[in-house]
């Protein structure tokens, strides 16, 4: 399974990175959006973990130019990971279509792990 992280906090960075790999996922990470959606044009990601603001270009801006193009390969769902809950990136989020949030500050390494096995699971199944 591969799971692409991007948030420009780089401590928060390489922690995801560090749980989600001692769970055996196979983890890019991306700095802001202009590298996520490189990343993303690549594809063949399970599950996509998005800040909403970074640098260069935001999470939304990144799916919106995604949208726009294509990727290599096709992508899991994308889910904004983000202490951002207003109403109005929760609409542009939802006009993107974006699967879902998770605010940062709700999960601990041990509930982002069930949360991301979770949707993971929900993502297997929808697939067979």
């Amino acid at each position: 399974m591969r799971i692409l992280v991007a948030d420009d906090e780089s401590a928060l960075r390489n922690l995801y990175k560090q749980i989600l790999e001692a769970e055996k996922y196979e983890v890019d990470i991306a700095e802001d959006g202009e590298k996520a959606l490189e990343y993303l044009q690549k594809g063949g990601y399970n599950l996509i973990l998005l800040d909403v603001q970074m640098p260069n270009m935001d999470g939304l801006a990144a799916v919106s130019a995604l949208k726009r193009t294509s990727s290599e390969k096709p992508n899991g769902p994308i889910y904004f990971l983000t202490n951002n809950q207003d109403d109005i990136t929760i609409a542009k989020s939802v006009a993107l279509e974006v699967q879902g949030y998770l605010i940062k500050s709700q999960y601990t390494p041990d509930l982002l792990i069930k949360e991301i096995k979770r949707i993971l699971d929900g993502e297997k199944s929808k697939n067979l």
